[in-house]
């Protein structure tokens, strides 16, 4: 199951690792009579400043420190794996929506066509740029892609992290496109279009979804001007005026499992959106764990990523 293109994209490995900038975890997967099985997570914090998601600077600040933390993971999972895909802050892409009328058959000219389109927006040379992107909805105006943008230095960096822990990381992707990927494998097929409030330690997501495409992406520090509920009404206004919105079919909210005000977040937004009901992440019904019954918030929030990744591309048995 795959929602977007990747950063670096190859087949999914049986380990998925997310380097966030206050942690770092791990899961590995088993199918198990055809269903997928988180047989093992584990996660391990990170120093203050260790990792500092963003766009253009230095992220990985202390690589030592990172890298141990990362082979702790490993141990606390059974072992070090060969290849892994890795989970990537938001931060350190730029996300674009864009749309062509007219799509060139041959897929060396669509590249071409995709970066000269991002280039007029990036915040560094296009030639310095790691860009990926993916089909999205097909319109009467005309055929829409997603375009994940990244500086090339800036992958290299996470994906020398866990050439240092010993592994290899085959797939390299966004948080947030992957806690889509978790929801949608969790979920019966939405027929409406839905939204995702995605909340980490230093920014915040918001992803709209029509089916299984992207409609609206956007991303912002969490130190910004405004509440989170101040941005998901702006985002629904712009959804009922520029995306022909009828109204969310469902809103999920990720990433607050482990706050005390956890009730009060999910209040707050549902007041914006008309007391639209909102729900919490929880991945269990794409992939059950094997280790508990039941799951606190803040591992749910933790495995969603993780879950979403290495659950694209695979056919298995829905429970």
């Amino acid at each position: 199951m795959t929602l977007l293109t990747t950063l670096r994209e190859a087949s999914v490995p049986n380990v998925a690792v997310e380097l966030a900038s206050r942690r770092v975890s791990a899961a590995a997967l088993e199918l198990r009579g055809g269903r997928p099985v988180i047989a093992a997570h584990a996660t391990e914090p990170l120093p203050e400043g260790a990792l500092v998601p963003s766009l253009t600077g230095e992220n990985v600040r202390d690589r030592a420190a990172v890298t141990a933390a990362l082979a702790r993971v490993f141990e606390r999972i059974g072992g070090r794996p060969r290849r892994v895909g890795l989970v990537v802050p938001d931060p350190i892409a730029k996300v674009s929506l864009v749309r062509f009328q007219r799509v060139p058959e041959r897929t060396q000219d669509l590249d071409q066509l995709v970066r000269w389109q991002v280039k007029k927006t990036a915040p560094f040379p296009i030639e310095e740029a790691q860009v990926s992107y993916a089909y999205g909805v097909l319109t009467a105006d005309g055929q829409e892609f997603v375009v994940s943008l990244a500086r090339r230095t800036v992958v290299e960096a996470y994906e020398k992290v866990c050439a240092d822990a010993g592994t290899h990381a085959g797939i390299v992707d966004l948080a947030t496109f992957n806690v889509v990927n978790a929801v949608i494998a969790a979920s019966a097929p939405t027929s409406g279009d839905w939204l995702l409030v995605h909340v980490a330690a230093d920014y915040a997501s918001i992803a709209i979804v029509r089916g299984e495409h992207l409609i609206f992406f956007r991303n912002r520090a969490s130190d910004a001007d405004g509440t989170l509920a101040d941005l998901v009404h702006q985002t629904a206004m712009y959804y009922e005026d520029r995306l022909e919105g009828i109204g969310f079919a469902r809103v999920v909210l990720a990433g607050v499992g482990a706050r005390e005000d956890l009730d009060q977040v999910r209040r707050s937004l549902e007041e914006r959106l008309t007391n639209t009901q909102v729900e919490t992440v929880d991945p269990r019904t794409a992939a059950a764990l094997t280790d508990r019954i039941s799951a606190a918030p803040a591992l749910l929030d933790t495995l969603a990523p993780l879950v979403g990744l290495l659950l694209r591309d695979r056919d298995v048995v829905k429970r």
